[in-house]
């Protein structure tokens, strides 16, 4: 199954900077041992809000938004994609991940859907 592990923003990723040499080191090697597993499908990290927007429809109106967006802890800073047995084998990926912010964060992970699941 694949899931997609969602990093949670936090004041520091709204805030734009870069982050630590330190912590894309420990992120590379994180990933690099994703990779070496076969868990790794894909990953990328988000610009802050400030810099998006968001389009809401209602039937056929559609209404946009632009950044910044409110509660933080909320928003996505970053994912991955991994492709993993079951929930328990993402749980346990991601407690052996760094923390992927310089202070406190949190990670979500979601199953996806397959094509499979539609028929």
């Amino acid at each position: 199954m694949r899931v997609m592990v969602i990093v949670k923003g936090t004041e520091d990723s709204e805030a734009g900077g870069k982050p630590p040499p330190e912590l894309l080191a420990d992120m590379g090697a994180f990933n690099q041992t994703l990779i070496d597993a076969g868990v790794f499908v894909d990953a990328g990290g988000l610009k802050e809000t400030r810099k998006g927007a968001r389009v809401a429809f209602s039937g056929k109106d559609r209404a946009v938004t632009k950044g910044p967006f409110p509660n933080i802890s909320e928003l996505a800073a970053g994912y991955w994609i991994w492709k993993v047995k079951d929930l328990d084998e993402a749980i346990e990926w991601a407690k052996r991940c760094p923390n992927p912010m310089p202070g406190p964060s949190v990670i979500e992970i979601r199953e996806m859907f397959e094509m499979g699941d539609f028929s």
